[in-house]
């Protein structure tokens, strides 16, 4: 690997932009990454190593934010209730938090009122994420914005678990307001 790529990509803790290339071999060099499966394209401009550990990226977010709880995608792809990598962290904070945060990694911050944001959070792997009830209950909440048929493959990989609990899912799904959504999604499933 070329000396300047890879100092770019350390420097950026595995992520590269479009605008850190200046000369013509460092984006040949970053082709010939990609063609050899070491770095991978998340969206335009944006480039990630394939070595860099998710594990260890986690904890980095939870660093820069540590009130904020991993939800959404990232809580999502954590559970395997969907196929879709998010090329983002996807963190929660309480509305009226004022946090700053880096180019790199990627994130997205939800501000969600505390009422909201309390509701389902567990510790894991050093991270604060919403539990497995919570996650699916958010893919309901916001099916309008992320899609139905994310929200329908989040419900159906749910329901397909052993180690679901539609006892606390119903409880959050009622403080949420969305108890009669979830049970019209979950009946035609069992």
């Amino acid at each position: 690997m070329n000396v300047d790529i890879q100092d770019i990509f350390s420097k950026n803790k595995g992520f590269l932009k479009s605008k850190d290339l200046t000369l013509r071999s460092q984006w040949y060099c970053l082709n010939r990454l990609i063609d050899s499966g070491e770095a991978v394209r998340l969206k335009r401009g944006l480039y990630c190593l394939q070595q860099h550990n998710v594990i260890d990226q986690n904890r980095e977010v939870a660093q820069i934010a540590p009130s904020g709880v991993f939800c959404l995608f990232s809580a999502w792809q954590h559970y395997q209730l969907t196929t879709n990598n998010p090329f983002e962290y996807h963190i929660a904070i309480v509305r009226n938090e004022k946090i700053v945060m880096p180019e790199y990694p990627p994130v997205k911050i939800y501000r969600w009122s505390e009422k909201f944001y309390k509701l389902g959070i567990v510790e894991t792997e050093d991270i604060k994420i919403y539990d497995l009830e919570k996650s699916v209950c958010d893919a309901v909440r916001f099916r309008n914005k992320v899609g139905l048929d994310i929200a329908i493959e989040v419900v159906k990989n749910y329901v397909a678990r052993k180690d679901r609990n539609f006892d606390k899912l119903a409880k959050y799904a009622r403080q949420l307001r969305i108890e009669k959504i979830i049970q019209d999604m979950i009946m035609p499933m069992l």
